[in-house]
C-alpha cells in the first residue's frame, strides 16, 4: 500500500499547477479540536474534569464534518490511508459530540436509579479504549512514512489509552491518567499541527520548509 505520509511530504520542485492535497484540512481540523478538549483535560480555563461543551461546535464542524470532507476527498486522490484515518477521526468527534449533546439522551440514559454509578465511566472508558486499538493499528501503518507522522499517531494511541484508564478505573473528576491524557492530547494537537503546515509549506507558496524526516520508502505496486 502507497502511503505517502497522508500525502503532506513536499518532494522535488513545485508542480505547474497546485496538486490537490485535503491532508492538511483534516489536520488541521484534528489538530484544533483536540488542542481545545486537551487543553480543558490538563485544567487549563477549566477545571479538569469540568464541563467541555464548548467543544461541542468544534466537534460537530470542524474536527467532524470538515474532517470527514477531507476523508472523502483523500479517496478521490487514492489515498487509502489518509481518507481512512480522517473519515475515522471525524466520526469520532461527531460521535463524542453527540455524547455532550442533551438531545441525543446519551449521558440520561446511564444516570437512572437502577444503573451500576459507574456504567457511565465503563462505557466511556469502553469508547475511549477502542479509539486507541484502532489508532494503534493506524500507527503500525505508519512505520515506513515520516517520524512527525508516526509520532503523531503513537502519542495519541497514548492520550487514548490514558483517557479511557481514568474512566474505566473510576476515579473522580480531574484525576491524574485525565491530566497526562490532556498533556499528550496537546503534543498531539501540535505534532498534527506540524505535519499540516508541512503539506502547506509548498515552494511555490513560502520559502520556509518544515523537515518531516522520512522513515523508509514505499515499494511500488
Amino acid at each position: 500500500m502507497s502511503l505517502e505520509d497522508l500525502k503532506i511530504s513536499n518532494h522535488g520542485s513545485a508542480p505547474a499547477s497546485p496538486a490537490i492535497n485535503p491532508g492538511p484540512l483534516g489536520l488541521s481540523a484534528f489538530a484544533l479540536t483536540t488542542f481545545v478538549l486537551s487543553l480543558f483535560n490538563v485544567g487549563a480555563g477549566v477545571p479538569s474534569g469540568g464541563p467541555v461543551q464548548v467543544v461541542t461546535g468544534l466537534a460537530c464542524f470542524y474536527g467532524g464534518i470538515a474532517q470527514m470532507m477531507a476523508g472523502m476527498w483523500e479517496f478521490k486522490v487514492g489515498n487509502n490511508f489518509g481518507a481512512t484515518a480522517f473519515t475515522s477521526y471525524g466520526a469520532f468527534w461527531l460521535s463524542y459530540a453527540a455524547i455532550l449533546i442533551p438531545g441525543f439522551g446519551i449521558v440520561p440514559a446511564y444516570e437512572g436509579a437502577t444503573i451500576d454509578p459507574h456504567a457511565l465511566d465503563n462505557a466511556l472508558g469502553i469508547f475511549l479504549l477502542s479509539w486507541g486499538i484502532f489508532t494503534f493499528i493506524l500507527w503500525i501503518g505508519t512505520l515506513r512514512s515520516t517520524v512527525a507522522l508516526s509520532s503523531m499517531f503513537f502519542v495519541l494511541t497514548l492520550t487514548f489509552l490514558f483517557l479511557a484508564s481514568g474512566h474505566l478505573a473510576h476515579l473522580e473528576a480531574g484525576n491524574y491518567p485525565t491530566r497526562v491524557g490532556g498533556g499528550l492530547g496537546i503534543v498531539t494537537a501540535l505534532l498534527a499541527w506540524y505535519n499540516a503546515a508541512a503539506g502547506l509549506y509548498v515552494p511555490s507558496a513560502t520559502f520556509v520548509r518544515l523537515p518531516v524526516g522520512p522513515l523508509g520508502h514505499s515499494h511500488s505496486e
